[in-house]
């Protein structure tokens, strides 16, 4: 649902933040719309151009420091963050478990809308600087598109966070205001799957009036405003159904580890051994695709394929070692290979590298090798529990 195959651009605190391929449309479209808008009072077209792009980028440096806020809580309470994306509908930190507590969920869902406030504010307090409160405060309301480049910004900037802070506190499920609303019915009901199933039937409800409003919009003649408040209108109800059967999807597996679905006894290739022998001796012998790789002392080392095994002249095989020629297992949590063998299984719902080759290594606390956990194991592991 939120832009799985998304293109890192950069690491904030070890966090990957990508952005989905979605971004780029919506990216040109905020710009195509600034550019009209700062026209009007900046007739330099290069000068209108200028102001929109430098707005819209600031915009979604809003909308990555709302997410960092939802990271950096969810961290603060012990919650892995696999990465934050960027993409059409704005911005989402992927949290690698659910949260625990009606407080928690509490914390971590008001993290991000305090950081707009806080941008929102900042903004209006820097306008105030450079052109007094009233001129400023004209400006976050767009009252009036002033003359002054800067204030313009902060004006836009400051307006756009408290739209974003506005719809990010409607009280549906997955949105921040959704969440609060799942944090309060959690602590009175005492029941996380049924605060979670109260507040998606708040997402759903605002799903409906948002579509129905975008309805009205398109017919008044608003063709643009009436499409776009449809789309948004559908996607909030599909998260919300989706965010439900996620939730209920991890209560369920609650108490289960890697351990408890993985292949305890993994096959895997010395990176020391010849490339003609690994061909020989695993690939020609087994037939599978790939093989985790083991140093000496069995800590996973990566990954080898047939196809970078064959893609050797014959000749060189005999002189090249596994190591020389596998995929090194990378740092990153998010498409790292390896998953700690003693985590909760719903830490890999949604892990990059369990879809991407279809299993995860599960390694102990020094990183050896201990076993092989596949989708399909998951996937067995999930049927009984989604026949209930």
């Amino acid at each position: 649902m939120f832009g799985g195959g998304s293109i890192q651009v950069a690491r904030v605190f070890g966090i990957r933040i990508g952005v989905d391929p979605s971004w780029f449309f919506i990216l040109f479209l905020i710009i195509w719309s600034l550019s009209g808008y700062y026209e009007d009072r900046f007739p330099d077209g290069s000068t209108a151009f200028v102001l929109a792009v430098v707005s819209s980028l600031l915009f979604f440096l809003s909308v990555l420091l709302h997410e960092l806020g939802h990271a950096f809580e969810a961290r603060r309470s012990g919650i892995g963050i696999a990465g934050i994306d960027l993409w059409m509908f704005g911005g989402v930190a992927k949290m690698e478990r659910d949260t625990r507590s009606a407080g928690e969920e509490f914390r971590v869902a008001v993290a991000g809308p305090v950081v707009t406030l806080l941008i929102a504010l900042v903004c209006w307090a820097a306008g105030t600087v450079i052109a007094g409160s009233d001129a400023a405060s004209e400006a976050v309301r767009l009252d009036a598109i002033p003359g002054d480049e800067a204030l313009a910004v902060l004006g836009y900037l400051g307006f756009i966070n408290v739209l974003l802070l506005l719809f990010n506190l409607i009280p549906g499920f997955p949105l921040d205001g959704g969440r609060i609303a799942r944090a309060i019915a959690w602590r009175v009901t005492g029941d996380r799957t049924r605060a979670t199933r109260f507040a998606g039937a708040l997402g759903r409800a605002f799903s409906f009036l948002l579509i129905g409003i975008g309805v009205f919009a398109f017919l008044q003649g608003a063709i643009v405003t009436g499409i776009w408040m449809g789309i948004v209108g559908v996607f909030l109800g599909q998260a919300a159904r989706s965010a439900v059967v996620q939730t209920e999807i991890a209560s369920r597996i609650e108490g289960l580890a890697v351990s408890d679905v993985m292949d305890a006894e993994p096959v895997a290739v010395p990176h020391d051994l010849s490339v003609d022998r690994a061909l020989d001796e695993y690939f020609l012998r087994y037939g599978w695709p790939w093989f985790p790789v083991v140093d000496g002392e069995g800590r996973l080392a990566g990954l080898i394929t047939r196809q970078s095994v064959e893609g050797l002249p014959e000749a060189v095989r005999p002189g090249r070692t596994v190591a020389s020629v596998m995929a090194s297992d990378a740092g990153d949590r998010e498409s790292s290979l390896r998953v700690a063998q003693d985590e909760p299984l719903e830490a890999l719902l949604g892990r990059e590298g369990l879809v991407r080759l279809g299993a995860l290594m599960a390694v102990d606390a020094d990183g050896r090798l201990r076993g092989i956990v596949t989708a399909d194991a998951v996937r067995r592991a999930l049927t009984p529990m989604l026949g209930r």
